[in-house]
């Protein structure tokens, strides 16, 4: 039995290293990154299509959730001094920006789809008002689901030591409830949607004939696969729990600890990835300077789906007059 608490406690404190690395290299990169894209865009790109403006709130989302890891990384070192207020604040702060930037990711595919599958619906669609409205949703939304984990967080562990990695339910039921929510609204529906819009758009662009190799295509088909795997693990982990949950088997852990935390802390580098991936993509136009580049990067991906979406509604509108030509000659 001793051997065991041993082993399960080495496991742990490596789970816990693993989680201090993760936030670590996370905070490091991702701050500045995020800085730099949001100074970037406000500073520089004068024309803000809507790819651009919603890489902006991906930025601010991101960073929001960035700041607060020193205090994560604190706690899980030592332990929580900030009082239970703090600790409902920042679980709010990180649950709606990482909620935010989820869904952001996913407006952002939607975008490009209906800029090359309906372009035509695109124009009426394609404007201020409406992306702002958008935007404006999103974030309410994030807020709304966001609530349920401030609601349950709780300011304690079973060693008697103040954490802020807790929570507490009145039943299985709603504890069930919430994890499937949180995995079905937070990972399933915005990865099918993601698959379906840019499967959607390959086949578009391969009927288009379209081959030049843009950069932000690429980019963005790589945010996604981050997102994939960054988030993959972490819900994998909450469908373990539901089953057990289901099975009422409370007798041992599930799930041990450690991969709790190393899947959590796993999920904070998909806030940090973005400007990484940026700076990569904008590395072969040439510059003086990282930001002049990533002007130029922005510039490109924001003028690619206009580019497209003139693309599209060209070969539609040759489409319809090849098939008015064909009833034309018919009636005669």
């Amino acid at each position: 039995n001793n051997k065991t608490a041993i082993s399960g406690s080495e496991t742990l404190d490596t789970g816990l290293t693993v989680a201090c690395v993760f936030l670590g290299l996370s905070f490091l990169v991702g701050v500045p990154g995020n800085l730099l894209v949001i100074w970037t865009i406000l500073k520089h790109v004068k024309q803000r299509f809507h790819s651009v403006v919603l890489i902006l709130h991906l930025a601010v989302a991101d960073i929001m959730v960035l700041i607060t890891l020193p205090v994560w990384i604190y706690s899980l070192v030592n332990t929580f001094v900030f009082g239970l207020v703090i600790c409902k604040v920042l679980m709010c702060v990180i649950t709606v920006c990482m909620y935010s930037s989820i869904f952001f990711i996913t407006l952002m595919s939607m975008e490009r789809y209906l800029a090359i599958c309906h372009p035509f619906l695109m124009m009426r669609w394609r404007t201020e008002k409406t992306m702002n409205i958008c935007i404006a949703f999103l974030w309410l939304f994030a807020l709304l689901l966001g609530l349920p984990d401030v609601l349950t967080q709780t300011f304690y562990d079973g060693d008697n030591n103040e954490q802020c990695f807790h929570m507490e339910f009145k039943s299985n039921t709603t504890e069930i409830i919430l994890l499937c929510l949180k995995t079905v609204l937070g990972f399933v529906l915005p990865f099918i949607t993601l698959s379906i819009c840019y499967c959607h758009v390959t086949v578009k662009l391969k009927k288009m004939n379209f081959k030049s190799k843009q950069k932000s295509k690429v980019l963005i088909h790589t945010i996604v696969l981050v997102f994939f795997l960054c988030w993959l693990p972490y819900h994998v982990i909450n469908i373990i729990d539901v089953v057990c949950l289901l099975r009422s088997d409370q007798e041992s852990e599930c799930v041990p600890e450690s991969l709790v935390f190393s899947s959590g802390a796993l999920v904070f580098i998909s806030n940090s990835v973005n400007p990484v991936l940026y700076a990569f993509f904008a590395r072969k136009f040439r510059g003086s300077l990282g930001e002049s580049r990533l002007v130029k990067l922005f510039q490109e991906l924001a003028s690619n789906s206009h580019r497209l979406r003139e693309l599209a509604v060209q070969k539609q509108r040759n489409q319809e007059s090849a098939e008015k030509g064909v009833m034309s000659t018919s009636l005669h």
